[in-house]
């Protein structure tokens, strides 16, 4: 796997601006988004750019990932909404994560970073489109 690389100047910008508490948490999620990348053959280069204010993450055969803060202040995953990464996700991984509709994954700040959950859900959105 190879690592995430510096993170750009309006990145670290954006996650600037939010909770201190959640932003260890994004900043390892970005890293994490970098790492599966790594590991998806078929996905290229990781684009990084804001969108909407949000981080944002983009391959060729994924549907976008954005970081972010819940309307209740915690760090999260957002996904396209018409896709079918949540409710996947809810089916196979609701005791490990909590979600937010059907467009947030949320990442818990007061316990143990559900890694392996994480993972599953940033690979299934980083190959969402071959999959179809």
């Amino acid at each position: 796997m190879r690592p995430a690389p510096p993170i750009p100047d309006d990145i670290q910008a954006a996650l600037n601006v939010l909770p201190d508490a959640a932003r260890p948490v994004l900043v390892r999620l970005r890293d994490v988004i970098f790492e599966v990348a790594s590991i998806i053959p078929s996905a290229g280069q990781v684009t990084e750019t804001l969108k909407w204010g949000q981080p944002s993450y983009a391959v060729a055969t994924g549907t976008p990932l954005r970081l972010g803060i819940t309307k209740t202040g915690g760090p999260a995953i957002f996904v396209h909404c018409q896709t079918t990464i949540v409710a996947d996700a809810r089916l196979a991984l609701e005791p490990d994560l909590s979600f937010e509709g059907n467009r947030a994954v949320l990442v818990p700040q007061d316990r143990a970073f559900p890694d392996a959950a994480l993972r599953q859900v940033i690979h299934s959105a980083l190959t969402y489109r071959s999959r179809r």
